[in-house]
Order: C-alpha cells, then sequence, then structure tokens
C-alpha cells in the first residue's frame, strides 16, 4: 500500500520542497495551505507533472475545526496518514523590541506555531494509533521548528518560544508515541532561503560574509526537504526523539 504524508504550509518554500521531496520518494501528498486551491494552482500541477498524487485541502491550522477536517479529508483521499509534517509557521509581523511586543502579536504566532502544532499532531497520532503499521511503524511525525527554538532574537522573542515550544512538543510526543510504533523527530532550519527571510537578507549575508555565522552558505528549502525525508526513511525505523540542525547541510542530534 502507498504510504500518505500530510504536509502544513505546503504551497510554498520549505513546505512545498518537503512535498515534491517526499513525493518523490514514493508517498500521496496532503497539500495543506490557507488559500484556496486556486491560489496554489500552480504548486500543486507542479507536483502532478512529476507524477505525485495530490489531494488539497485549505485549511488553517490555528482552527480546530480545520485541524480535524484535514485528518478526516486525507483518509477519505488516500486511506491512511503515515507521515505528519508540521511545517507550517508565522513570523511576528512587526519585529519588536521584546519590551514592545503586544499580546496580539504573542498570541497569533504561538497560536500557529505552536498550539496549532501540539493539536494537529494529536488528532493525527489518534488516527496513526489505529492503523496496521507498514514497515514496522504506525507512522511518523516530522516538526520544523528553528534554531530560534534556542538562539535568542529579542526583536522576534514570540518566533523564539513558539519555536521553544515545537521543541518540547516534539520531546512530549516522542515520548508518549514511541510505545505506538510512532516516530517523532524535529528538524531546525537555521538561515535559510524563503520568503520569511527575504527582508533580513542583506544582514544575514553580512554575518554570515564576516563570519559572525559559522556556515559557508545560506541553506535552501530543499536542504530542509533532504532532512525530512531522512526521518522518513528506513535509516530511522527505531529511533524516535531526534533533531537535525540544518545550515547548508544537516547533523543529526539526539533530543
Amino acid at each position: 500500500m502507498k504510504k500518505t504524508a500530510i504536509v502544513t504550509g505546503a504551497s510554498r518554500g520549505i513546505g512545498l520542497a518537503i512535498a515534491r521531496q517526499l513525493g518523490r520518494d514514493g508517498y500521496n501528498i496532503v497539500m495543506v495551505a490557507t488559500g484556496p486551491q486556486r491560489n496554489n494552482q500552480a504548486a500543486v500541477d507542479s507536483l502532478n507533472g512529476e507524477g505525485i498524487a495530490v489531494h488539497y485541502v485549505q485549511a488553517d491550522i490555528a482552527n480546530h475545526d480545520d485541524r480535524l477536517r484535514i485528518v478526516v479529508e486525507a483518509v477519505e483521499a488516500f486511506g491512511r496518514v503515515d507521515v505528519l509534517v508540521n511545517n507550517a509557521g508565522v513570523a511576528p509581523r512587526v519585529r519588536a523590541d521584546l519590551l514592545e511586543m503586544t499580546e496580539e502579536s504573542f498570541d497569533r504566532v504561538v497560536g500557529i506555531n505552536t498550539k496549532g502544532n501540539m493539536f494537529l499532531t494529536q488528532a493525527v497520532a489518534k488516527q496513526m494509533i489505529t492503523q496496521q503499521p507498514l514497515d514496522g511503524r504506525r507512522g511518523v511525525i516530522v516538526n520544523v521548528s528553528s534554531c530560534s527554538s534556542v538562539v535568542s532574537s529579542t526583536s522576534r522573542g514570540e518566533y523564539c518560544v513558539s519555536k521553544a515550544g515545537v521543541s518540547m512538543l516534539t520531546t512530549l510526543y516522542a515520548d508518549r508515541l514511541a510505545r505506538e510504533g510512532i516516530l517523532v523527530h524535529e528538524v531546525r532550519p537555521g538561515v535559510i532561503a524563503t520568503d520569511m527571510t527575504s527582508a533580513v537578507q542583506e544582514k544575514y549575508d553580512r554575518l554570515i560574509a564576516d563570519g559572525v555565522f559559522p556556515i559557508a552558505r545560506w541553506g535552501t528549502p530543499e536542504d530542509v526537504a533532504n532532512a525530512v525525508s531522512a526521518f522518513c526513511s528506513d535509516k530511522f525505523q527505531y529511533t524516535t526523539g531526534n533533531y537535525l540542525d540544518v545550515d547548508g547541510g544537516f547533523h543529526i542530534k539526539r533530543l
């Protein structure tokens, strides 16, 4: 039976790269994005053009009903869920000093990045537990967090808090779901070239050139996708709770 992967935030950037790589790995793809399919049809067509089966779900992971509907539609479309990639996330609309950060901004960022991740994982895990294992596993869950989960940035504190929360969610679910045959991992992208980082490209180019960051180049969405693909492969069939740091490559560490 062909496996199925749910990828949130999959219409562009890192999420689209992950969806494409997992599709190439042989998965059906449930592409989750906030906009209507017509706005992202080019992304769907690009995957279909490679022979990848795609079911598009317009959903907001911050919304309870939308989270449940993602699971229902995935099962209706492909019969089961084998992989969940919690990739969707937002940055603050305004980078503000920690002393000026608003409660509205905090609630929005944490509500999507952390709460959305928490409860979508819960819903998917319950579905995975009902399924017969394939290749010795009932499922794999990969959380895409950020180096900001451990690196302080006082002009976007809500983002750092939200991603630190994702790291703890990874540990919690890894501990709880290992007994169910479900593996949980985390990928922590560093400086990745996406539209989210485009506004600070000049700043980070300078830091990289000056040797402030110990990396040779910007990471790419494909670097992150390769890390996710590795966690979904048989290389990690009997381990859980690992994370990968991604900066133009990736390095496996244990939570």
